[in-house]
């Protein structure tokens, strides 16, 4: 099963807090201000055996960014500490892979808007959607191909 590692403001030990994570699994950010509602995802992520950090604001995600490799992101878009454009900002700059599936509970960005302000942005759910659901988002999107950092040389022509 995965683990969850929960920081409200920094990453202190990054190493020692994911020194047993392997890398055949998903690496799952959740960014939520709500801590039941981060801890029912984390469990549901758990399940189809993420490894899982929990931040409840812009600046431990923020930390967590800096410090831990991700596939995938679940950002709230309403954060009690912080902008969650600005997380998903820092996560496009600072880990371009890592996809992001925005969760709100407003109607806020429901005309799709949210897929032009944040380039990361590969899915958008109702925070009361089923925990089921989000994990197979998580899944889907942590398990997609990651693109390709060179072209392939026979791309250009060459052997």
């Amino acid at each position: 099963m995965g683990k969850v590692v929960e920081i409200g403001g920094r990453c202190p030990h990054p190493r020692q807090e994911i020194a047993g994570w392997t890398g055949d699994h998903i690496r799952a950010l959740i960014v939520e201000s709500e801590p039941n509602l981060g801890w029912l995802w984390k469990r549901h992520l758990d399940r189809i055996g993420a490894e899982t950090c929990l931040a409840h604001g812009q600046d431990a995600a923020i930390a967590y960014l800096q410090c831990v490799s991700f596939d995938v992101v679940v950002l709230d878009l309403v954060l009690d500490h912080g902008s969650a454009l600005a997380v998903s900002d820092f996560a496009s700059y600072r880990q371009p892979d890592a996809k992001v599936i925005f969760v709100t509970n407003t109607n806020f960005f429901s005309d799709g808007s949210i897929f032009r302000h944040a380039s990361n942005a590969c899915a958008m759910m109702h925070s009361d959607a089923p925990a089921s659901d989000l994990a197979a988002l998580v899944e889907h999107y942590g398990r997609a191909p990651k693109p390709e950092t060179e072209v392939p040389g026979s791309l250009l022509g060459g052997k």
